[in-house]
């Protein structure tokens, strides 16, 4: 026979085993996912929607962007959601470099301006897709289940609140300067010289008629006299200039 401390070990233990299986038998509720989803999905869209149409979309005015950058979030959060309740650590690792690549490796060459926002885009929809919004209860007492986290919800709240704004004050134009450039194929090679700036400057003001900040030299082509100039100009309230960067017709996307 046992001693009895020995039967009180191997009865606590069984205890203790109980209520490690009873915790990991815990499940949501279908109305608790369906909860869960519309919040994460709802929150990421509309935090979304506030990014792109108050600050993207009201200087640069590229629908195509507009539309790529709300789907795009969506569809990854819906990924992340359902990867992130599937018990595969790596495939989720692997998932995630996967989507990073597709970006990485791609055809068409993204201006720096819409690339941070789409990698802001997918760390908004990271965020929102994984953060725990539901917490176990009860396991103390042998009836665990999942409540809604009242204090996780806040915080995945203010998280979203603080990149939004962030954005607002990068964004503002009480402290950016709102600046564009135009890339000129120049005919008059002889002002292109350090000695001669004032007059490019001039003669740019004039045939291009913007105020000029700065101006740089590129290719220079001796047979043909032309040069490739990129003009630093500052853009006026609510002014856009998104068309400014193509210089064939083919790059030209209708708007």
């Amino acid at each position: 026979m046992f001693p009895l401390q020995e039967l009180g070990d191997y009865a606590l233990a069984d205890e203790e085993l109980l209520d490690v299986q009873a915790i990991a038998d815990a499940m949501m509720t279908p109305a608790q996912s369906l909860t869960e989803l519309g919040l994460r999905f709802f929150l990421n869209v509309f935090v979304c929607w506030l990014i792109v149409q108050f600050f993207y979309y009201r200087k640069s005015r590229r629908r195509d962007y507009y539309f790529t950058f709300m789907v795009f979030s969506s569809a990854m959060l819906m990924l992340l959601y359902i990867m992130g309740n599937v018990e595969v650590g790596v495939g989720l690792t692997l998932g995630l470099f996967a989507i990073f690549g597709v970006i990485r490796y791609r055809t068409e060459t993204v201006p720096i301006r819409e690339m941070t926002y789409l990698f802001v885009i997918i760390a908004l929809a990271a965020m929102n897709g994984l953060a725990p919004l539901y917490k176990l209860v009860g396991a103390a007492g042998g009836h665990p289940h999942y409540e809604l986290s009242t204090s996780a919800l806040l915080i995945t709240c203010l998280s979203n609140l603080l990149v939004v704004a962030l954005i607002w004050v990068l964004e503002s134009e009480r402290l950016l300067k709102h600046t564009s450039a135009k890339l000129v194929l120049y005919d008059r090679i002889d002002l292109i010289t350090p000695e001669h700036r004032a007059e490019l400057i001039e003669d740019l003001e004039k045939r291009v008629g913007v105020k000029v900040d700065n101006v740089e030299v590129g290719h220079v082509d001796f047979l043909r006299d032309a040069a490739f100039i990129k003009v630093y100009y500052t853009l006026g309230k609510n002014q856009t200039a998104s068309i400014d960067q193509l210089t064939k017709a083919k790059d030209f996307v209708e708007q």
